[in-house]
């Protein structure tokens, strides 16, 4: 990609010194355009994530993600087992919508929306900024002997970072059991609430570790979405980008000297100063192309455009750009693989919001009893059924009962014939289905039930009702 020898190129991750041992990175501290545009982003997102499983629509929470109870809230919308190929598709949506936004975009998701990159980034580096101090401080103090101001500083810097891992913990937590289940377990304490304590613990531990050292190793190594980068991406791909033409031109780079005119040398506007290395959070140099590392955070970006205006060189030496703006000055393109994920999601969109408009807030199924025949009553036919209602809403139904849609019969439920089912519940139980067998048309006729509570119809579902092949 670039003009530059081979031998300039690195071959190895840049957190890994040449024994195989975890190398840190002390980026200094990024200021610019791009950084404050940065920081309203992250902190409105930060905001929405901490208050999405404290928000409630019509009695859900608006987000929730209960795994073992398999019950999940999408924007308030409460999704149960029953509705799991809703939970599905909406899943395989974010998954097009974020390739999509890859193939266009790059690694723009990890730099500017990714939790991951915002707690380490926009909370845990600018406590420890405040702390350590700027990138050569924290360089001299990772190296200093552990004596009383070192001390003091990992001290206070630690404890700070455990309170935030565990205030994460307790958000993680209300995503999984509920804001519900949180509050009782403070109110009642660790020892009734012992498995979701465990649990808060383990996750306050997980994120001490990821964000205390773990850090970029997590975009790096374990992060599936960064592996995805190298297949999306192309040439026609907008990422943060080195202009390798402007900046090596005939000879390459060169430092600045202010009584040359670079152009009339051939020297390319980089200066070789490494502030973009310097300033990288990834510990990467962004003129070597692009890498698997890069999470396009735009701070090489604000940290080149500040060297150039200094040297009095036109900024945008790093920029958002594709290969092809580089290489071709080719201007952007909606290619016809950019469409087709485009009409892919289109597609799964309109699936999903049709299925939306399709559920019901009341489910009923009415199953014929395995290896039961019918019985003859006199002049009916009786069938045995197992019914199954859930209710998906957050209010009670009190007056729970069977009725016969287009066709004339009796249901007869095992036990009252009118019940209730609590919000969030399921009722089941045994009903029988008597029907005349002059009305039978043949051996097995499809039935309608209607659910009603009180006169409003909640669901309908068919059954099959079996009957004799003779009715003579």
């Amino acid at each position: 990609m670039s003009n530059l020898p081979d031998e300039a190129f690195r071959d190895t991750i840049g957190t890994i010194d040449e024994g195989g041992n975890r190398k840190f990175i002390f980026p200094k501290k990024p200021s610019g355009k791009f950084y404050e545009y940065r920081k309203i982003v992250s902190y409105i997102l930060l905001a929405i994530l901490v208050a999405n499983p404290f928000i409630k629509i019509n009695g859900n929470q608006f987000m929730m993600f209960n795994v073992m109870e398999r019950r999940f809230n999408i924007f308030g919308f409460p999704f149960w087992p029953q509705d799991f190929y809703l939970f599905v598709i909406s899943m395989l949506v974010g998954i097009v919508f974020i390739i999509l936004f890859t193939v266009v975009f790059g690694r723009i998701f990890c730099g500017w929306i990714c939790p991951q990159t915002i707690f380490l980034e926009m909370v845990f580096r600018r406590i420890e900024y405040w702390i350590d101090g700027d990138r050569g401080a924290q360089s001299r103090l990772a190296r200093q002997e552990w004596n009383a101001e070192k001390i003091r500083k990992r001290l206070i810097k630690w404890t700070i970072f455990f309170l935030i891992s565990f205030a994460i913990a307790n958000i993680f937590l209300a995503y999984l059991v509920g804001s519900d289940q949180l509050f009782l377990m403070v109110e009642q304490g660790p020892i009734e609430q012992a498995s979701n304590f465990i649990a808060l613990l383990i996750f306050t531990g997980v994120f001490y570790f990821v964000f205390v050292w773990f850090r970029e190793q997590v975009c790096i190594i374990a992060c599936p979405y960064g592996r995805l980068q190298g297949v999306l991406l192309d040439d026609k791909s907008i990422n943060v980008a080195y202009d390798f033409v402007r900046g090596e031109k005939e000879t390459g780079r060169a430092k600045f000297n202010k009584k040359e005119d670079r152009a009339t040398t051939g020297k390319g506007d980089c200066i070789d100063c490494h502030q973009c290395v310097h300033v990288c959070p990834m510990g990467i140099d962004i003129r070597n192309g692009t890498q698997l590392e890069c999470t396009n955070c735009t701070a090489c970006i604000d940290e080149c455009d500040t060297i150039m205006e200094s040297v009095g060189l036109p900024k945008g030496l790093i920029r958002y750009a594709s290969e092809d703006e580089i290489v071709k000055k080719a201007p952007f393109k909606f290619t016809a693989r950019m469409k087709g994920y485009t009409a892919v999601l289109f597609i799964l969109l309109s699936v999903f919001v049709g299925m939306l408009f399709l559920r019901t807030d009341v489910q009923a199924v009415v199953l014929r009893l395995p290896g039961q025949l019918f019985q003859h009553k006199g002049e009916m036919i009786s069938n045995v059924y197992t019914y199954k209602i859930v209710n998906k809403t957050m209010k009670d139904y009190h007056d729970i009962h069977f009725e016969l849609i287009d066709q004339k019969g009796n249901i007869k439920n095992v036990g009252k014939q009118h019940f209730k089912v609590l919000k969030e519940g399921i009722s089941q139980g045994t009903l029988f289905i008597e029907i005349d067998k002059v009305l039978l048309e043949s051996d097995k006729t499809k039935v309608k039930i209607g659910v009603y509570n009180g006169t409003e119809l909640l669901e309908t579902t068919t059954t099959n009702f079996l009957g004799p092949r003779s009715f003579n």
